[in-house]
């Protein structure tokens, strides 16, 4: 776990705003976003996961370790006959239950779309599975339940896993203070792909050099 830096807050935050996703701006009601990494290589935990909240003058949040994606294990050995869920990039409503009736977790408030990978082997493929959508026990949960998991191999058949069990708690914490203050309606999960905030810096930055040669140009024009 780390501190969530301002400029990375930022980028989310217009990464919300351009989508018209809900961006929760009450003091301490939390945002919580998943970065896809741009990896395919399965099985380990080279995802993030970030929560953020506006602290009544400042925005503030943190950063931990995390998988979006199955592990080898059900890669290989599918739970449906479809294929492996592998969930998608979008926002979702989630509430505070039980994973798998063990321990307290996140779990779907709403329905999820997901692409299943039907190939049966150990790749990760974001763009050819079939997509469904539905309730299907995608949940944010933790690995090991004490230190940290290496590997996700059977950890995740799709859910979004912690690596490190005192991160998780850490993170949960934080939800269940949100969720007493303001509600479990305000509560979403938000999964985006590095690149789609790799691309919304870059349009920034063209569109902030372009208004600025523009400005420059009608300056000298007027002289």
């Amino acid at each position: 776990m780390r501190n969530a830096q301002p400029d990375q807050i930022n980028d989310l935050i217009n990464y919300l705003n351009g989508k018209k996703y809900v961006l929760n701006k009450q003091p301490f009601e939390v945002n919580i976003v998943g970065i896809r990494s741009d990896s395919t290589t399965p099985n380990k935990f080279d995802d993030k996961l970030i929560i953020f909240y506006f602290d009544g003058s400042t925005w503030q949040g943190y950063e931990y370790k995390i998988t979006t994606d199955p592990g080898t294990y059900y890669l290989k050995k599918p739970l449906n006959v479809d294929g492996t869920a592998i969930l998608k990039t979008g926002q979702y409503q989630y509430k505070i239950g039980l994973h798998k009736g063990q321990y307290k977790a996140l779990i779907q408030r709403g329905k999820v779309t997901v692409l299943r990978d039907y190939d049966r082997n150990a790749i990760l493929d974001f763009n050819n599975g079939k997509e469904a959508t539905g309730f299907f026990g995608i949940n944010i949960h933790r690995a090991t339940s004490s230190g940290e998991s290496t590997n996700v191999e059977k950890w995740s058949a799709g859910c979004q896993v912690f690596a490190n069990s005192d991160d998780f708690k850490h993170f949960l914490n934080l939800v269940q203070d949100s969720v007493d203050k303001y509600g479990e309606n305000s509560l979403y999960y938000t999964l985006i792909d590095q690149r789609a905030i790799n691309r919304s810096t870059k349009r920034n930055i063209t569109f902030f050099l372009l208004l600025l040669f523009g400005i420059n140009y009608f300056t000298k024009f007027i002289k």
